[in-house]
Order: structure tokens, then C-alpha cells, then sequence
């Protein structure tokens, strides 16, 4: 359990696109996207690619006699299988006793959550429906812009991204401090995304999609992300604190990795290049 001031997010998962474990990405990390967020002793959850089925097992292994006490948030960017490939494999979820709220930005009006997730995991496609989830799961829709206050002294605000079937960025809120995560979203050359903007000005940390570079970015330009050199451009316009480079292409192995880490800091002195394990506090 955490302290009541302990406000910190742990990384479970950094990669886009696809899982790519293997012996060329074991410092930095081969699942994808999920993050631990901790606001006191309320527990956040923000994706659920294939790092949640570790943060599941961490959550098991923690628990009272790993059953039944766990109580958590699960915010969505976006339903893309690299997202909420996971899920199925999310240990909790199937315990008795816990309790799950998972809610989405991105998905109304012609679509909601829990059908999404319905139609995931179905036949031929997967062999168990959502229905076999023994905790107490709840699916909300919400719209992108919006602001929550899902729990004591937290407030979480939402603005639209720039992405293919669209997807949510998020900025927590939580003792004078913020967090944002900024994830699959592409930028317009030479013309700031005023969404984001607006979410991370004067944030503490933010977590952005840096899946190419600036020299890769044409080659890529329409597949709705961004580079760690736009996301070093944002938080300077916005008098940000600390960015972390996150969502890594598959491609870049840690040799690459360690490149970038070196040309962002070298840049953007402070900049973090998020790996699987890493834990920061704003």
C-alpha cells in the first residue's frame, strides 16, 4: 500500500506498435504500453498492452493472499490491439472481490468500451468472452476534453489526440503535482498541436509518443505518431518539467535507444528515456 502522499508512476510497458522481447531490447523493455500511476493509496492504470499482465502479477503477488483487494482505475488512450492486447491476460481481473472501472475517451459515439472489448475477445478470435471476468468490472465512455475527479484529491483532464480512429491524452493531478501522458498522437511540422498545450503547460513530468525520430518522421507521416524531438519542441513551449521519450518503435534495439537518450539529453538536459521498471515521481 502506499503512503498518502506517494504520487509516482511505474513503467510496465514502453514499446508501440508490437511486442518485441529478445535479447536486443532487454534494458529498456520489448512490451507495450501500460503504466502504474499511485495517488496516495488510489491505484491508476493507463493502457493495458502486454506490460499489464506483469503489473497483474506484481498486484497478485502483494495482495492479501493475492485475492480480492484490489481497486483500481483503467484509463485507455485508445482500443488499438497494441493497447488492450493485455487485458485477457490480466490476472485481477479474474479474482473475485476486486474491483476494476475502466473507461475510454475516444470510442463515442459510434462505438463504446465494453462492446470493443466484447468483440476483442470473441470466437475465432480469442476462446473466453469478458463475461468470465470474476471481479466487479465497470465500462465507461466518455469524451475526450473532458475533466474527472475519479477520487479524493485526484483530478484527471483529458484532451483529444491526433490519431487514427482518435485517442485521449491525459494530465493526473494529485497534491499540487502532475503526471500527463501524451501517446499516440501525431504532429503537424512546424505548427504546435494546441491540445497538447494546453494538457501539459506546467506539467511536472510528461510522458510522450516518441516513436521516430525527426529524419524518420516522412517516411512514417499519416501513421499518427510523433518524435522524441517534437515532444523536446512541446514541453519547452509549455515550460514543462522533466519529458520522457516513451512508445519506442520495435525496430530500435537498445543500442538505438541509448543513442537517442544521449541526443535528448544533449538537447533537452533532464530527459528521461522510459524503460520497463523505472519508477519516477513529478
Amino acid at each position: 500500500m502506499s503512503n498518502p502522499g506517494d504520487f509516482f508512476v511505474r513503467f510496465w510497458g514502453v514499446r508501440g506498435s508490437i511486442a518485441c522481447p529478445g535479447p536486443d531490447t532487454v534494458r529498456y523493455g520489448g512490451n507495450t504500453s501500460c503504466l502504474e500511476v499511485r495517488c496516495g493509496d488510489h491505484l491508476f492504470i493507463f493502457d493495458a498492452g502486454t506490460g499489464i499482465r506483469l503489473l497483474g502479477q506484481s498486484l497478485m503477488d502483494h495482495s492479501s493472499k493475492g485475492r480480492g483487494d484490489v481497486d483500481a482505475h483503467l484509463y485507455l488512450t485508445h482500443t488499438h490491439f497494441d493497447h488492450i492486447c493485455g487485458l485477457p491476460f490480466f490476472a485481477p481481473l479474474f479474482i473475485p472481490g476486486n474491483h476494476f472501472r475502466l473507461a475510454a475517451g475516444h470510442l463515442k459515439p459510434e462505438a463504446d468500451l465494453k462492446q470493443v472489448l466484447v468483440e476483442m475477445m470473441m470466437a475465432p478470435l480469442f476462446p473466453i468472452p469478458p463475461s468470465v471476468f470474476q471481479a466487479q468490472v465497470s465500462y465507461t465512455d466518455f469524451t475526450a476534453g473532458e475533466t474527472q475527479s475519479p477520487a479524493d484529491g485526484v483530478v484527471i483532464r483529458t484532451a483529444p489526440l491526433n490519431h487514427p480512429n482518435r485517442a485521449t491524452g491525459y494530465r493526473i493531478e494529485f497534491g499540487g503535482r502532475s503526471i500527463c501522458y501524451i501517446t499516440d498522437t501525431e504532429h503537424v511540422i512546424d505548427a504546435p498541436d494546441r491540445n497538447i498545450l494546453g494538457l501539459i503547460q506546467g506539467a511536472d513530468l510528461v510522458i510522450y509518443d516518441s516513436t521516430y525520430t525527426d529524419d524518420e518522421y516522412p517516411t512514417y507521416a499519416g501513421f499518427g505518431h510523433s518524435t522524441w524531438q517534437e515532444g523536446v519542441r512541446l514541453a519547452d513551449a509549455a515550460g514543462a518539467k522533466t519529458l520522457v521519450i516513451f512508445h519506442h518503435e520495435p525496430s530500435h534495439d537498445d543500442d538505438r535507444m541509448d543513442a537517442i537518450a544521449a541526443e535528448a539529453s544533449a538537447m533537452r538536459p533532464g530527459t528521461v528515456v522510459a524503460r520497463e521498471g523505472m519508477v519516477l515521481t513529478p
